[in-house]
Order: C-alpha cells, then sequence, then structure tokens
C-alpha cells in the first residue's frame, strides 16, 4: 500500500500514459499485482463539487456527494496506476464498458475520508483483456473499516483473443418509456473535463477526437451515466451498473429512458442506438445489493 497526501494531477499521467502506449502489447493471459493507494485525509473541494453538479444536472446545494462524485475522486489514483511502466496494457485505447456503484448511506460533501484504488486483477474477454478496477471511500478516523462508498469498473484494451464459448441468448425485455430528449452542446466535453480534470483529447475538439478515429468530439461515459443517474434519481443506499454501449457524438440530441429501474440513453430520429444502459436497485437489508442479472454489454 502506498499512501498519498493528496490526488494526482490527472495531465501528466494522460500524458506519460500515451507515451509508454506504444510499447506495450497486450497478449492473452496478461496478469497484474499492483499495489493500492491511498489518500488517507480526503476532504471535498465543495466549490469544484459544485461545478460538477451542474454541469452533469444534479441538484446543487445539498450536502450529500452524488452518487458518481466519488468515482472523480478517485479517477486519478487509478490512472497513476494504469499509466506505470508495470502496467501492462496500453492507456491509449483502453475502454471503459461498465461501471458498478455501491452506496451504503448518506456521504456526507464536508466529511473527511480515506480513498483507496487497486487493480484487482485482469480477466481474458471475448475482445481482448479487461483490467478491474475497485475504488473504495471509507469515513476517516472509523478504524478504516466501513466502506461508505465503493464501485468496481471494467477496462477494456482490445486485441486478439481466444475464442469464447458463445454467450446464451438473453430474453427480450421491454421497451423502456423515453421521460426526456436532451440536445447536448458541442462544448459538454470541454465543460465536464474542466470539474473532473479528464481532459483526454477525444472529449475536448471534433480535431482532436478525429485524431483517434471519430468524427466529432465525444462525451465521457462518466458524463452520461451521471447524467442518467441525476435525471433517474437514487435513494441514500443504493446499487447502481450502467454498461457503456456507444459513444455519444457531440453535440447531438438524445432520449433518455427509464422505468424507475432500468434506465437507457439512446439515439434519436433514424438511429435507437443504445449509448448507456443501467439500472438501480436499494440496498438489501443485509447491506449488499440484490442479485443482478448476467450482464450482455460488450
Amino acid at each position: 500500500m502506498t499512501s498519498l497526501r493528496s490526488t494526482p494531477s490527472l495531465g501528466p499521467l494522460l500524458a506519460r500514459g500515451a507515451l509508454l502506449s506504444p510499447f506495450k502489447r497486450p497478449r492473452p493471459g496478461a496478469a497484474f499485482a499492483g499495489e493500492r493507494l491511498v489518500v488517507p485525509d480526503l476532504r471535498v473541494d465543495v466549490d469544484r463539487l459544485s461545478c460538477y453538479e451542474r454541469v452533469c444536472g444534479f441538484a446543487t446545494g445539498g450536502d450529500g456527494l452524488p452518487i458518481t462524485y466519488p468515482h472523480v475522486l478517485g479517477f486519478p489514483l487509478a490512472m497513476r496506476i494504469m499509466s506505470g511502466r508495470d502496467f501492462p496494457l496500453p492507456l491509449l485505447g483502453l475502454v471503459h464498458t461498465s461501471i458498478d456503484i455501491t452506496r451504503h448511506g448518506a456521504t456526507a460533501a464536508t466529511g473527511v475520508y480515506e480513498l483507496s484504488v487497486h487493480v484487482a486483477g485482469l480477466a481474458p474477454h471475448r475482445r481482448g483483456t479487461e483490467a478491474v478496477v475497485v475504488t473504495e471511500l471509507r469515513e476517516a478516523g472509523d478504524g478504516g473499516e466501513a466502506v461508505v462508498w465503493e464501485s468496481t469498473s471494467t477496462y477494456l484494451a482490445r486485441h486478439r483473443a481466444e475464442p469464447a464459448p458463445a454467450a446464451e441468448p438473453q430474453p427480450p425485455q421491454e421497451p423502456l418509456p423515453v421521460l426526456d430528449e436532451w440536445r447536448l452542446a458541442a462544448d459538454v466535453g470541454r465543460r465536464y473535463g474542466a470539474v473532473s480534470g479528464d481532459r483526454n483529447p477525444i472529449h475536448l475538439h471534433p480535431l482532436t477526437a478525429r485524431l483517434f478515429g471519430f468524427p466529432r468530439a465525444i462525451a465521457h461515459g462518466m458524463w452520461t451515466v451521471a447524467r442518467c443517474l441525476a435525471a433517474h434519481g437514487a435513494p441514500p443506499a443504493v446499487h447502481a451498473h450502467a454498461d457503456f454501449r456507444a459513444p455519444v457524438l457531440l453535440p447531438g440530441t438524445v432520449a433518455f429512458a427509464s422505468d424507475g429501474e432500468r434506465f437507457e440513453l439512446r439515439g434519436t430520429g433514424e438511429t435507437d442506438r443504445v449509448h448507456v444502459s443501467g439500472r438501480t436497485a436499494p440496498l438489501t437489508s443485509a447491506g449488499g445489493p440484490p442479485a443482478q442479472e448476467p450482464s450482455s454489454s460488450s
């Protein structure tokens, strides 16, 4: 375990990861046993938090952290690990495919927390290799025992993989009712980058996005799921899951659909392509998430 005084700046980490990426060749069977990074006395910048709430559509002025905000706090630690020389997957091209979040109760914006991030391991995927990143938030001063918020993110590095068994077909689900349409401005990526620190070129401008194969800038995946959960709502103790299915081009118009449990962000007009799909459920009385159906994403 390595203890840090504060979270590192994302810019140099992204640059280091980009420079090292050409020298990394992902392959089946890769392994990684990285260290756990910990910030033991983390305080939330309430001004930055307020800006994040406005950009993502959360109500402002409350005392609690939005359900997705601890991911923003932990993301620089994850990038420090995944941009390192010993991490076997190239940072360039690494795709965030899903996130599971469990919030065990209210998380005060004025609280003092212990933040920790580690890579739980690498797993084979039908399209390559996935890195499983775990982020945990504990209330400082409680002996480091009580986790108040935790997440598991999967990041996919695409490469030639061994054939996987065919997945069992999932029964079709009822279409979700569309509740709203959102017109997304061209600067959504720049505004989210300013409040999150994630200034990846694919999100900032059409010219920089084209360098990586996108016709226009695309929205951050974590902005799309935050915007959905802000509209969908979530109780203080909740489990949430989201799959990132397809990029959202900027500017553009998307439809938000929800039935109170499941939610989707999908295209409008001639295409109804699903960009994000997810679900929420209150925690069980035992304090853990309810049983979930297998995901068919990615």
